[in-house]
């Protein structure tokens, strides 16, 4: 029998000597190697490695310690399945070496010690497939990881093992464990404490907390389980944050958690951010995806397919999808990023639309692209009231060529009225004084007149009500029903909706403002409007349905030499045109009063008019 310390075993592993109660003589510390933790280490030949083992195997072992809840026990509180802190360890050489094997190998440390409740046969040990040991190493090697994953393949367990291996085999780390609901976070804690109360008691660490919400160890390693939300782990310092089904926690939530939680990150070097879940929809965890893919974000993405977990092929396909759906299934086994199928624009057009960081950015204000002198701008304005509920937001459209682009746009939920038109008026100034056309509805109004009349802005459309016609932009202050902007009616809503669908989905506009996409995969029908989905804003939406429709009106067409409706149409003409005669027409030589019916009869077309004249004699 071997009588050695943990301490002592996992800094062999590490090439650590501090002593954990047991007193050891100096050595300087094993090479370390790539790739692996930094609390592992290889020792550099056989020989070495017996001498370094001789070394600890001859220092005495101390004496049974009292824990911290006052009582001498090896126990904790009583559970014959943890050991309790200052607890030391009785080592045989088999034990050793293979707490030196799972110290540098989480792939086999799981494998041989990590059991797991199955539904048929209880109590088994975890026998990983290779895309789960695959999933294990990239979280190994990679700081920042990013995992697109189908349903039902075992996640959850493969992330709370690398977890255990990383609370169990380095010293002081903080693991916080994040979910959409804090109930589904509990529930992953609770399988990694099931998984801990299993291994044999020389692999354990001492336990000091170990409750429903948190543990933590006596090397200094603690697991919190809590919510998805900006306050879940403010304030602390953190070595790992998973966050479990990513893609479910709420838009708004999911924005102020990253927001909040940077601090924490960016505060170590070796902090890790485990990012795991199912698509749903093209939301925040599709651009951080996006992002991924593209080397824009610095992480590492990772994703596994259906038809790698056994048992599941062409038969097992075909039977999900009879339980389920077609779009379940591309969503939640195909793992393909859907948007809502109510969408003003479709989804397969969303998924298309690139979108990339701007150029510059200050406080809601983001540029894409500089002005340019000889080039024509228009601005349309969405107001809100500046009490943190809906955004006021503007945005710069440039309409020099077709197809228009969004250069610039503003969005701010907390901006007052009285200063939202000295936002407009200084961006105005810097894009050329273009035409602003202002919604003014509730306090738009005031706004439209702060800028008019205070700030002396010279360019601010004025619309009038014109019979059938509805508003019409550009007619001064002529007649008795002329105001500044445009009030948001039911036709307006109606004729932008539908315009600013033909633009986008014929690429007549573009933009690549992420905040934008967002809003329009959340802009959705209901009844017989078309608004934000529930809990979701669309007040950049509302600037680009503005414009949709103001590029309708005359006035715009007088003063841009555009007419975009006849663009659209007579390019449409022309594709059916060639879809219909790839090959080009045929000429007969006969014109066009003749024709051959299926018979081959000769037919000559008469004078439709003639003959028909009969039935307007009254």
């Amino acid at each position: 029998m071997l009588f050695r310390s943990k301490k002592a075993v996992h800094d062999q592993a590490a090439g650590d000597n501090r002593d954990r109660g047991v007193e050891l003589p100096d050595e300087p510390p094993a090479p370390a190697i790539e790739k692996i933790p930094p609390r592992v280490a290889t020792p550099t030949s056989e020989d070495e490695e017996a001498e370094d083992e001789l070394s600890y195997i001859t220092a005495p072992a101390a004496p049974l310690a009292t824990n911290y809840h006052g009582a001498t026990s090896k126990t904790y509180l009583g559970n014959p399945n943890l050991k309790a802190a200052g607890v030391k360890i009785e080592f045989t050489q088999e034990q050793y070496d293979e707490d030196v094997k799972c110290a540098r190998d989480p792939v086999y440390f799981i494998e041989n010690y990590i059991r797991i409740v199955n539904v048929d046969r209880g109590l088994v040990p975890f026998r990983m497939y290779p895309y789960q040991a695959n999933m294990v190493q990239t979280f190994r090697d990679n700081r920042f990881v990013v995992s697109k994953l189908p349903r039902q393949t075992g996640k959850s367990t493969t992330v709370v093992s690398f977890m255990l291996w990383k609370i169990l085999f380095h010293d002081q780390q903080s693991v916080a464990i994040l979910a959409n609901k804090g109930a589904l976070a509990r529930d992953m804690l609770a399988k990694l404490q099931l998984a801990y109360e299993h291994l044999p008691a020389w692999l354990q660490q001492g336990v000091v907390t170990w409750n429903k919400g948190n543990i933590i160890l006596e090397n200094g390693s603690k697991v919190i389980a809590a919510s998805t939300s900006s306050s879940a782990v403010r304030g602390g310092t953190y070595n790992l944050i998973f966050l479990d089904e990513y893609a479910f926690v709420p838009r708004n939530i999911a924005e102020h958690f990253f927001s909040s939680v940077y601090p924490t990150i960016s505060s170590g070097e070796t902090t890790q951010i485990i990012v795991v879940s199912t698509p749903f929809g093209l939301n925040h965890f599709y651009k951080m995806w996006q992002d991924a893919v593209a080397g824009r974000n610095g992480y590492t993405y990772h994703e596994v397919h259906w038809s790698q977990v056994p048992g599941r092929d062409a038969k097992w396909k075909e039977e999900t999808i009879k339980n389920t759906s077609p779009r379940q299934f591309a969503q939640e086994f195909e793992c393909d990023f859907l948007g809502s199928a109510d969408t003003l624009i479709s989804p397969a057009k969303l998924q298309n639309i690139p979108f990339h960081d701007p150029i510059a950015s200050n406080a809601g204000l983001d540029v894409y692209e500089r002005v340019q002198k000889d080039h024509e701008y228009i601005v349309t304005v969405d107001v809100a009231r500046g009490i943190g509920g809906d955004y006021s937001a503007f945005i710069v459209f440039d309409i020099t060529t077709m197809p228009y682009k969004i250069v610039a746009k503003y969005r701010n939920n907390e901006i007052k009225p009285v200063l939202f038109p000295s936002v407009i008026f200084q961006v105005c100034k810097e894009y050329n004084n273009p035409y602003v056309l202002v919604e003014v509805n509730d306090i738009g109004d005031s706004i439209a007149a702060t800028l008019n009349y205070d700030l002396e802005y010279p360019n601010v459309l004025m619309c009038a009500m014109r019979g059938r016609a509805g508003q019409i932009v550009g007619q001064g202050f002529s007649g008795n029903k002329t105001q500044l902007g445009v009030k948001m009616s039911v036709t307006v809503k109606k004729i932008g909706c539908a315009n600013l669908k033909a633009i986008i989905e014929e690429d007549k506009l573009l933009f690549n403002d992420f905040q934008i996409f967002q809003e329009l995969t959340t802009f959705v029908q209901k009844k017989q409007a078309w608004e934000a989905d529930e809990g979701y804003h669309d007040d950049l939406v509302m600037c680009m349905v503005l414009f949709a429709w103001l590029v309708m009106q005359e006035y715009f067409k007088e003063m841009t030499d555009q007419d975009i409706r006849r663009r659209i149409y007579e390019e449409q003409r022309n594709q059916i045109e060639q879809d219909m005669a790839p090959f080009g027409f045929i000429d007969d030589g006969m014109g066009d009063d003749t024709f051959i019916d299926a018979d081959g009869t000769l037919w000559e077309y008469g004078n439709t008019q003639e003959e028909v004249s009969y039935m307007w004699n009254y």
